[in-house]
């Protein structure tokens, strides 16, 4: 058996299909974890979706920004279709209601206490731990399947900023998706920039990258993401970043979670969106 972590798909199904050619997958034996983003923006979100839920028990797949956001757009109250989507293939097509009903009970993080492994979309907070973190997620999950028109109604927002345990209701929700789904940089006592996208190198002054803290408390955990074009592929023996790209005519990458001397598996992509 292996289990491979997979980066943002973003609707680019055949890229997709070449890279699970390249690993030899093989559904009585491998497990493979996506690190959300599985729609939007590539040619073909409707088959992309369409190819990872018929893994079934194979696929472990977190939701990403993008998921969220054709969620809302068909289960919230007036949310339309942004200047670069291209979810209308999906939302049109008859098979629509039973995918998106399959996506909404993905989870926000899935957290692996036996490996010691965490994945997630985006990003964490100092103060969470693997462990507050998918108990968070289990609660912000649990608000969205109770009423997902009411939730995807009071999700967008970048307020509040900074992550405090006495939060409560749409506040809490809000923070708690913006930091799993949207977060690259914060500061020290949690503060987050949700508008940055750039290096990190080029982040502004008092924020590093989320997981440059000295004092982060999941750094006991193997944190396993994606989101973060710009950082692309970062291996690190507790951090696995793996969007490297692959609508913006980057590449699609698998790694082997369990097998750290192997080398990432690559399938170059063409460039479906221009970033600027």
């Amino acid at each position: 058996m292996a289990r491979y972590a997979i980066g943002d798909v973003q609707g680019c199904r055949a890229e997709l299909e070449q890279l699970l050619r390249s690993i030899e997958f093989k559904a009585d034996r491998d497990e493979l974890w996506f690190a959300g983003d599985i729609v939007n923006r590539g040619p073909d979100s409707l088959g992309a979706l369409q190819l990872v839920q018929a893994l079934d028990a194979n696929a472990i797949v977190v939701l990403g920004n993008h998921d969220l956001h054709v969620l809302a757009v068909a289960l919230g109250p007036k949310r339309g279709l942004k200047r670069g989507d291209t979810l209308l293939g999906l939302l049109e097509d008859p098979e629509c209601n039973k995918l998106l009903e399959w996506l909404l009970h993905r989870p926000l993080a899935h957290w692996d206490a036996a490996r010691n492994d965490l994945l997630i979309h985006a990003g964490l907070v100092p103060e969470w731990s693997a462990d507050l973190t998918a108990t968070l997620a289990r609660e912000v999950h649990a608000a969205m399947l109770r009423d997902p028109a009411r939730f995807f109604q009071h999700m967008y927002g970048n307020e509040p900023d900074r992550w405090r345990a006495t939060l409560h209701g749409d506040d809490r929700n809000r923070l708690v998706v913006n930091v799993l789904t949207r977060l690259r940089v914060c500061t020290a006592n949690g503060t987050v920039d949700l508008q940055f996208k750039g290096a990190p190198t080029e982040a502004p002054d008092n924020y590093l990258p989320w997981f440059e803290h000295p004092q982060r408390a999941s750094a006991t955990a193997r944190v396993i993401f994606g989101h973060w074009s710009t950082l692309g592929l970062l291996r690190r023996p507790r951090l696995l970043a793996l969007d490297t790209g692959c609508v913006w005519g980057g590449a699609l990458t698998a790694v082997d979670l369990d097998d750290p001397e192997r080398p990432p598996i690559q399938v170059p992509c063409a460039g479906y969106q221009n970033p600027h």
